[in-house]
Parts: structure tokens; C-alpha cells; sequence
């Protein structure tokens, strides 16, 4: 009997062990905003991939092509970092566009487990959102989905590019945008 439940504490000690030690799981974040204006007036503002005016975050952006699939923009943010992202599908019809970011710059440097780690200006990995406009009678439905990664890849990040400070800057970044585009889109 003894050996039974040495064995099973054993077992009990690694299977826990295994189970908290897991890299990164795929986050999702949408958020939804209602706007009082119609749905052409709200597109109008946000249909241009090359022109991220109506986000308060966004400084300057750039862009390389149009409003096809591949165009490249590059987003400069207020605080000087800069996020490159490239346009994966885009619908004029369906009021919707699609993309991911394949490049950022880092707001800082950190040493973690002794290694220096750049910090990027967003603490993702492997980001892809769309934004997505519905005509709801005179009103518009504005939804803008994300999947991302941690920017910290392996086990045990450092609090700056772990789950939590993915999923709050995320959340950050698409209910500013939403409510400063409501603003606007209802002057």
C-alpha cells in the first residue's frame, strides 16, 4: 500500500510539473463599439489601410501599396516606436479588412534569467486582427479582433511580456481606437 501511494505521489509531483511548465497559449481579444452614424460615413474614416489618422496612438503612418492584399504600413506611435504590419485581406463590400504585424520596434531593455531581452512597443508575438464594420439601421457595429502570442516566447516571462501585459496592452489598443473613431464618426 505504501508503494502504491509513493508511486502515485510521484507521478502526482510530475504531471504537475509538466503541466505548469507550458510555453505560450494564443490569446483572443475583441472589442465591439457602437457608433450613431451610418455605416458608410464610419468606413469612410477607416477603409484607407495607409491612413490611421482616427487612432489617438498613431503619430504618422506610412504605407507601401494600397488596399490589396500585401500592402505594408508602418505605423509610427506617439511615443516614437514604430509597428510594421502587412495587409493579409481586405473587403470594400463587406466593410472588413485583415492583417499582422511583422515588425516592431522595442520600447526597452530588460535583463531576464540573465540574458538582456528587448521589450517590444506592443508585448506581442505572432499578431493578427481585423477590423470589421456592420450596418445596423442608421448605426454602425465596429468589431476589432486580435490573436497574438506573449512576446515572451519560453517558459517564465519576465511581468513585461507575459499573458497579462499582452492582453492589457492589446485591450488598450482596440478600445482607444474605438472610442476615439466613435468620436469622430458621430461630430
Amino acid at each position: 500500500m505504501k508503494k502504491i501511494i509513493l508511486f502515485v505521489s510521484v507521478l502526482l509531483f510530475f504531471f504537475t510539473s509538466i503541466v505548469s511548465a507550458h510555453g505560450p497559449v494564443r490569446q483572443k481579444a475583441e472589442e465591439k463599439i457602437t457608433i450613431d452614424a451610418p455605416a458608410e460615413k464610419v468606413w469612410a474614416l477607416v477603409k484607407n489601410y495607409g491612413d490611421m489618422s482616427w487612432h489617438p496612438d498613431i503619430f504618422n503612418t506610412t504605407v507601401k501599396g494600397d488596399n490589396t492584399k500585401g500592402a505594408i504600413r508602418v505605423l509610427t506611435l506617439k511615443d516614437g516606436g514604430t509597428i510594421t504590419e502587412e495587409l493579409k485581406k481586405y473587403d470594400d463590400k463587406k466593410m472588413s479588412y485583415a492583417y499582422k504585424i511583422t515588425e516592431m520596434s522595442s520600447s526597452k531593455t530588460i535583463t531576464h534569467a540573465g540574458a538582456e531581452e528587448k521589450v517590444p512597443v506592443l508585448p506581442v508575438n505572432d499578431y493578427a486582427a481585423s477590423i470589421e464594420l456592420a450596418d445596423k439601421g442608421g448605426k454602425t457595429e465596429v468589431s476589432w479582433k486580435a490573436g497574438y502570442y506573449r512576446a515572451y516566447m519560453n517558459n517564465n516571462p519576465p511581468e513585461e511580456m507575459n499573458e497579462e501585459a499582452a492582453n492589457t496592452a492589446v485591450k488598450a489598443v482596440l478600445e482607444t481606437g474605438l472610442i476615439n473613431l466613435k468620436k469622430l464618426a458621430e461630430k
